[in-house]
Formats: C-alpha cells, structure tokens, sequence
C-alpha cells in the first residue's frame, strides 16, 4: 500500500493532429487545462506533458533543496528554481533527453561551492529525479545569492 497517492486524469476527442484534450489535478489546482498537438509540438495556447513535468520536477526539487539546507541549519530565505524539459527526435517520435534545472538561492552562512553541493544532492535524492535517473539527463546550474 503506498504511502503518498495522489491522481491526475486526462481526456482527449479526435485525431492526433486536430484533436484537443484536458488535463485536470485531483486536488483542482488544475482543472481542465487544455492541450493539443499546437501546444505541444508547436506554439499554442494551453498546457502540455513536458511543461507540466518540469513544473511538477521543479517544485519537488525545490522542496527537497529546501529540506536538506534547513536539515543542516541553514534555513534559505528563498530557493527558486527553472525546469527546462527537452525533448529529442527518437525513432518514428520523441524522447524525453534532458531536464535542465536553474537554481537561484538565498541562504545565510553558506558560500557557492557549498550551495552547489546542497543542489546536486538535492537533485539525486528529489522523488522526481528518481523517476528519471537512467533515462534522462538532469543538468543542474546553481547561482547562490
């Protein structure tokens, strides 16, 4: 039985290329975020998959920076983080290759090197990582504050 379960569905009418679809959270922070073949492979209006999993990458990268600074005493003013998910022709479609995270932080009693560290921890133990390691490259650039 898992400890954590938490849902998110998805629905789609038509073809690949002309159809449209919706994304929705269980909680209802989203609810009914379009997607389409525009906005996922070409530029429109909406959501797509790789947007969502580099905002659902950065924030729970974010949190588990957060935790190992404050873990160690030195709680961060803010830790702010960009997911860049890339994808790369695979075959007859597209592969998920690298996920890049920018990482900006402001954190008393610590200098770059050591924030540096945090962040590459961070980046190997965060769930999401998890997930990923050995089939996407995660790049991590760190600025402290």
């Amino acid at each position: 039985m898992a400890d954590i379960a938490r849902k998110a569905s998805a629905h789609w009418s038509g073809d690949l290329a002309k159809g449209v679809g919706t994304v929705s959270t269980e909680s209802g922070t989203v609810k009914d975020a379009q997607y389409s073949f525009k906005t996922r492979f070409e530029q429109g209006t909406g959501t797509n998959p790789e947007e969502l999993l580099a905002a659902a990458h950065a924030g729970c990268f974010t949190m588990q920076l957060s935790a190992l600074l404050a873990s160690d005493g030195h709680a961060p003013q803010g830790v702010d983080t960009e997911a860049t998910c890339e994808m790369v022709r695979s075959g007859p479609g597209f592969k998920v290759s690298t996920m890049r995270l920018k990482v900006t932080g402001s954190v008393e009693g610590i200098d770059q090197a050591t924030f540096e560290s945090y962040v590459a921890k961070a980046a190997d133990m965060c769930p999401l990582s998890g997930v990923m390691k050995g089939n996407v490259e995660i790049v991590h650039e760190a600025t402290l504050l």
